[in-house]
């Protein structure tokens, strides 16, 4: 059995779909556990001043590994590491290289955070009582270990993803999140707060160890040298800066974000992490997993000068990024209470915070199909070696969400017309703390923009042409509102068939809508006969009873 499972993992998979699907699988199955991570620590918890210690500790360590982790992550290596692959040595000094580099930078930067903690913990949530942010110091130390193992699981991941074995890559959040759990479990009784940042560094561990295997055997697994190839060296931080500073850009909004929220009523900060969490599913899922399926194929296309070939590849993945994400968009909004007191909605974690996290979520979730397609675009960009353009756009819109979240803000502090139209929107009116709402929808409106201006810059940028995408969208976008409203009226129909004060009522209440709605999604798509559709079902029949796959990408892969 060992043997199959090692097997298993060094399993080469090719096609977009097949790889999608087993990303989007195993996502799937490491958000469940983020969900259930998160339904203990609300049960525990709830959205107090403890959870907004624990979430804000984050945000260093995050900082630090978004900056230098992303120098050497795979999206940037793995084109270097594909052209080298004809001559294994090379390769292989040129990944010594890079490990070595990147160790040594990590392993420094970690201890003199460590050490300016106390200074930086300051602006990271100032609105927290002194006690508070001594005790986010201390999380913040311990959580320091993640971003050096995860830094080096992303090294190592760019091997992975380049040999295909992307079920290594899949599985190691899963891992990470099972880390976190047993934390949360067994090291919080014992050692407090410390033990769930403990929980954090051993998801870490394993997140990094899980792709040891297939270093191994196919004699990757990186050394420390002192013949550092400096020239090839050079060429990756000349691509990967504007890339590492694009998402320094979009963690620092997120810093940003949260401190505003930690002047707010206590809780804020939960509410907003509970919410970012919820909404990161279907973009895991959907996006992430057609990203990072997509972007080793999109990076040998362009490498290999097929440039239609390239136009085709993303073409595919933006229809079905853009078909999947409507009616999750849809069906979130509809059963977003649902969700929300489903997943959360137990122990300390009552119906005011289920309310206040709802509404987030609905603001959130609006920006899925923008995240989305962000991803991909960006990818594409990755691919091609321009990493310019993404970090004009992604600093700039960064910028702007921080303004435009201050002017909400002020806006619903000064603006009864405004704050009421939001409470009155969401259903949440009285409730204390609803001016935590007005940051989501901040980010919303930016990444939203962010994505119609990366569109428009990537055709002209390409000479593409997406109009036939615009056919997936309408299509996708009516079969989506029937969607919803088939799950409205459901919601409807069930208030009086369960009791929604239990666990079970309210959600079988969401489950069958859900269900009703999806029903009618597919039902409609049919109907119109679904370029999508009938594109999943051959790639299904091929991937599960081996049928030769018929998909019109898969000759191109």
């Amino acid at each position: 059995m060992v043997e199959r499972f090692f097997r298993t993992l060094g399993r080469e998979i090719n096609g977009l779909h097949e790889a999608a699907y087993l990303l989007a699988g195993f996502v799937f199955l490491s958000q469940l556990l983020a969900l259930f991570r998160d339904r203990l620590l609300a049960h525990f918890f709830g959205a107090g001043t403890q959870l907004d210690i624990y979430y804000a500790a984050f945000r260093i360590p995050d900082f630090l590994y978004i900056t230098l982790a992303s120098l050497v992550a795979s999206a940037v290596l793995i084109p270097f590491i594909t052209q080298k692959l004809g001559e294994k040595e090379e390769a292989k000094k040129f990944f010594n290289s890079i490990f070595t580099l990147f160790f040594g930078l990590m392993a420094l930067a970690s201890v003199v955070v460590f050490f300016a903690l106390p200074f930086l913990s300051r602006f990271v949530a100032p609105g927290l009582p002194v006690a508070a942010q001594h005790e986010l110091v201390s999380l913040s130390r311990i959580i320091l270990l993640s971003p050096f193992l995860l830094g080096l699981s992303g090294l190592f991941a760019s091997v992975t993803q380049t040999l295909r074995r992307f079920f290594v890559y899949a599985i190691s959040p899963v891992l990470y999140n099972v880390g976190i759990i047993f934390g949360i479990i067994f090291f919080y009784p014992t050692f407090g707060l410390a033990g769930l940042a403990y929980g954090v560094a051993l998801g870490a561990f394993l997140h990094m160890l899980i792709q040891v295997p297939v270093l191994l055997k196919n004699d990757f697994m990186p050394r420390f040298t002192t013949a550092i190839e400096w020239g090839e060296v050079g060429k990756v931080f000349a691509i990967s800066l504007p890339r590492a500073i694009t998402l320094s850009a979009q963690h620092l909004t997120l810093f940003v974000l949260i401190a505003i929220a930690s002047f707010m009523e206590e809780g804020s900060i939960a509410i907003f992490n509970f919410s970012f969490n919820l909404q990161s599913v279907p973009l895991a899922i959907i996006g992430v997993s057609y990203s990072v399926a997509a972007f080793p194929t999109l990076a040998r296309l362009f490498g290999n000068g097929d440039q239609n070939a390239f136009g085709r590849q993303m073409m595919i993945a933006t229809r079905h990024i853009i078909f999947w994400s409507m009616p999750v968009l849809v069906l979130f909004i509809v059963l977003r209470a649902q969700i929300v007191r489903t997943i959360l909605g137990t122990g300390a974690f009552d119906w005011a915070d289920t309310r206040l996290t709802a509404a987030a979520l609905a603001l959130f979730v609006v920006s899925v199909l923008g995240q989305s397609l962000m991803l991909i675009f960006v990818r594409g960009y990755y691919a091609a070696g321009r990493t310019l353009k993404p970090l004009v756009i992604n600093v700039c819109i960064a910028a702007g969400i921080i303004v435009t979240a201050f002017i909400l803000v002020k806006a619903f502090s000064i603006s009864a017309h405004f704050r009421y139209f939001l409470e009155a929107l969401f259903r949440v009116e009285e409730l204390p703390g609803t001016i935590v709402i007005v940051l989501p929808l901040a980010f919303s409106i930016g990444a939203i923009l962010n994505a119609v201006i990366l569109w428009i810059c990537f055709e002209k940028d390409f000479s593409l042409s997406f109009r036939d995408v615009f056919l997936t969208f309408r299509q996708s976008f009516y079969a989506a509102v029937l969607a919803g409203f088939v799950a409205y009226q459901g919601l409807n129909a069930l208030d009086d068939v369960f009791d929604l004060d239990t666990f079970f009522g309210i959600t079988l209440q969401g489950f069958i809508s859900g269900v009703l709605g999806i029903c009618a999604w597919a039902l409609i798509l049919v109907l119109m006969k679904n370029k999508e559709i009938h594109e999943i079902g051959q790639s299904l029949h091929g991937a599960f009873w081996m049928a030769k796959p018929v998909a019109p990408d898969q000759g191109e892969l």
